[in-house]
């Protein structure tokens, strides 16, 4: 059962401007791996707010290989059980906005959003961001840098499954009311708190 914890930084406002990724795996609830890769957008235009918030630039880039070969590398030669990203609804929508850009085929897994999983296991906190879960929980962080975010969105998971005592990270979203996410080549269904949704699979479309 492969479970990875994913995150996207972004060249500009367009989802498919993936200028760095981070991926964390885990398994048998361990953390046990992760790795981070700079991605050279096809638009190589990076606005100065995305600049400000990541401090990746184009120059860092300029090298760097398209999406294609680091989806390549290390999601597309074996499936994902489930998958982890912290505000699932953004990472989501980077890589399904990067695959239709390159024409790759969607893939099918399960996913689960850690912000839902703080509020339901951490409702106190002042807010429930990357950074301010983190520091709850004492995992260090550099925010917005790819791995390290990905590091601690795969920290909160496993957390969250020991406070509640769940055998594995595909018992948790049960144990605390989630419905997981899930996206395959027909389209996607969001993460939601909502036991029971009346919600139908979303079609595949360009409009993210």
């Amino acid at each position: 059962m492969r479970v990875i914890a994913l995150d996207f930084e972004t060249a500009n406002e367009g989802r498919a401007s993936a200028c760095a990724v981070g991926l964390s795996w885990i398994e048998s609830g361990t953390l046990v791996r992760t790795e981070q890769r700079l991605i050279r957008p096809k638009d190589m235009r990076f606005s100065s707010m995305n600049i400000a918030i990541h401090g990746i630039f184009p120059e860092d880039v300029a090298d760097q290989p398209e999406f294609p070969e680091v989806w390549s590398e290390f999601i597309a030669k074996e499936p994902i059980s489930l998958l982890l990203a912290h505000n699932a609804a953004f990472d989501m929508s980077v890589l399904r906005a990067s695959l239709d850009l390159y024409g790759i085929a969607w893939p099918s897994f399960s996913y689960l959003c850690t912000v839902k999983v703080a509020r339901a296991i951490w409702p106190d906190l002042p807010n429930h961001r990357l950074s301010t879960v983190a520091e709850h929980l004492g995992v260090d962080l550099i925010h917005h840098q790819a791995g390290s975010d990905a590091q601690a969105c795969a920290a909160i998971a496993l957390a969250a499954m020991n406070e509640t005592a769940c055998a594995d990270l595909f018992e948790l979203p049960a144990a605390i009311g989630i419905t997981l996410g899930s996206l395959c080549a027909d389209g996607y269904q969001p993460c939601r708190v909502e036991p029971k949704s009346k919600s139908r699979l979303r079609s595949r479309h360009p409009a993210y």
